[in-house]
């Protein structure tokens, strides 16, 4: 039997490429200001480190063991297309809106959807793991001597 979930492997990778988009959004702005280490006083090179990209890597990890969890466990998978789905276009709505002025929608529609995605998804995780009943083992000889 092989483990593939291709869900969470799918979204993992689209994660891992936006972690990179957001690596050299900050990279360009160092470069064009000749900025090596730090932010050096530069808002915009600190909005790109510590809230889009040092976000992203704070509430991702979280997301992406509950998505594999609960697809493991069963979890429905049309709805966790849908979920991931949305997990990734509110990640990528965030960094957007920490270009702009605060506060803006971008940002906040992009943090609120991942708190409520992370509280949707440990909520079905609860439940799926005190609902679960492990089932007794059939042995061979058991269904054999029925």
């Amino acid at each position: 039997m092989t483990l593939t979930l291709p869900i969470t492997l799918t979204i993992a990778a689209g994660a891992a490429l936006i972690n990179i988009w957001l690596g050299t959004r900050i990279s360009r702005l160092r470069l064009r200001d000749k900025v090596s280490v730090g932010d050096a006083g530069n808002a915009a090179i600190l909005n790109r480190m510590r809230p889009a990209e040092a976000n992203f890597t704070e509430y991702t990890p979280f997301f992406l063991i509950l998505l594999a969890l609960i697809e493991l466990a069963a979890g429905s998978p049309t709805w966790l297309w849908i979920v991931a789905v949305v997990f990734i276009v509110g990640r990528l709505l965030h960094p957007f809106g920490m270009d702009r002025p605060a506060p803006n929608k971008l940002r906040m529609i992009g943090i609120l959807t991942t708190w409520l995605i992370l509280v949707g998804l440990a909520g079905y995780a609860l439940v799926l793991a005190s609902t679960y009943r492990p089932q007794p083992a059939v042995t061979y000889a058991e269904h054999t001597a029925l």
